[in-house]
């Protein structure tokens, strides 16, 4: 089993209220389990954008850094309960792989938006790809998609 960004599937659960999906991953095996840790964690669709403020995934979740939305709401909390969420299905349905959506606080991995909101980016990991990555799980973006499922 292998967790997916629902997004990239085409459900409408992007920030903006849109979704990233990608035509190739249509025909992907049937043992996908889609996810969205940004609504797991209790933000509804659409929602202000958010970045992680302060370090990264990690830093997140070892109560370092933020998670703050444009406007300087703190949705910390929605980010480690979503991670936290999508852990427990990983677990529930034995997923080994998750397939995240590259860039975001949440899935991003091993690049996301460096909290300034001006498009720029840094290494690191969202708070979802990083709490998967400790519990052994491999992680993927989008872009690795086609290598990983031979489309």
């Amino acid at each position: 089993m292998i967790l997916i960004s629902a997004c990239l599937l085409g459900v409408n659960c992007k920030y903006n209220g849109k979704n990233n999906q990608m035509p190739l991953l249509r025909d992907l095996p049937k043992n996908l389990i889609p996810i969205c840790p940004e609504q797991l964690g209790g933000l509804t669709t659409p929602r202000p954008p958010a970045e992680i403020t302060g370090g990264q995934g990690d830093d997140v979740l070892s109560g370092e850094a933020k998670v703050l939305t444009k406007e300087g709401v703190d949705v910390t909390e929605n980010y480690i309960r979503g991670a936290e969420t999508s852990l427990y299905i990983a677990e529930l349905f034995g997923a080994g792989k998750a397939v995240l959506k590259s860039k975001s606080p949440s899935c991003g991995h091993r690049c996301i938006y460096d909290g300034t909101f001006s498009g720029k980016l840094q290494k690191g990991d969202g708070v979802t790809a990083s709490l998967l990555k400790k519990k052994g799980l491999q992680v993927y973006t989008e872009e690795e998609a086609p290598f990983l499922f031979k489309i």
